[in-house]
């Protein structure tokens, strides 16, 4: 693993990339995120993020002020463009981000890493809400793909298969363990847990003596 740009994230990717292509205001940005399909890939839910974004990205010189525009009688918009050195981030950061993967700490593992806390029926039952709630995502991810699949090409579509691909290999692998809980093949106790608490302590133990002994 390499040291991460300094600033790097996707939504500051997103608006050097759109600024990439032409000046605009952040109102057009977040309704260009939206039509291409991109919010299913980048957290654009709170649009102060976006401007909090942009702002960090003009402190840095990545981007500058070209003006305003207004459109009727909407207020007027600032609208920003990309600066040379934006340019070079845009593509530092767009090779950084396809050839290094990242060191990510997505919550649902860690849950995952104690779900014995909850009895093995409500583990079941509350996976379950998860496949529901997935099943929903693979549904929309087919709408919008199926949408544009005639109005842009295959290249401009790769994040939303990649990302239909991640959730039906979750998906797969949350009905074996859905299977596995209701079929009794995977479950767990009070006592076993402390059992095998006590047995991993006990080897954890025996390693440090060997340890501090010289033994490997």
């Amino acid at each position: 693993m390499t040291n991460r740009p300094t600033g790097l994230s996707p939504l500051a990717l997103v608006i050097l990339a759109l600024l990439d292509e032409d000046r605009m205001h952040p109102y057009r940005m977040q309704q260009l995120i939206r039509e291409r399909g991109k919010d299913e890939v980048i957290n654009v839910r709170h649009r102060a993020s976006l401007y909090q974004t942009i702002a960090r990205l003009q402190r840095d010189g990545l981007i500058e002020v070209h003006g305003t525009a207004q459109t009727g009688n909407r207020p007027e918009r600032t609208l920003y463009q990309l600066t040379g050195t934006g340019r070079g981030t845009l593509h530092t950061w767009l090779r950084e981000m396809l050839g290094t993967p990242a060191p990510e700490f997505p919550e649902f593992p860690a849950a995952l890493s104690f779900i014995y806390l909850l009895e093995p029926a409500e583990a079941r039952q509350t996976l379950a809400r998860r496949i529901n709630a997935l099943d929903a995502r693979r549904m929309r991810l087919t709408q919008v793909l199926e949408e544009h699949a005639d109005l842009v090409p295959r290249l401009f579509l790769l994040e939303i298969e990649y990302t239909m691909k991640i959730t039906e290999a979750e998906l797969a692998w949350l009905r074996g363990i859905e299977a596995d809980l209701e079929s009794g093949r995977l479950t767990w106790s009070p006592d076993a847990i402390r059992s095998a608490a006590r047995s991993a302590h006990s080897s954890q133990r025996i390693a440090h003596s060997a340890q501090r002994r010289g033994h490997p």
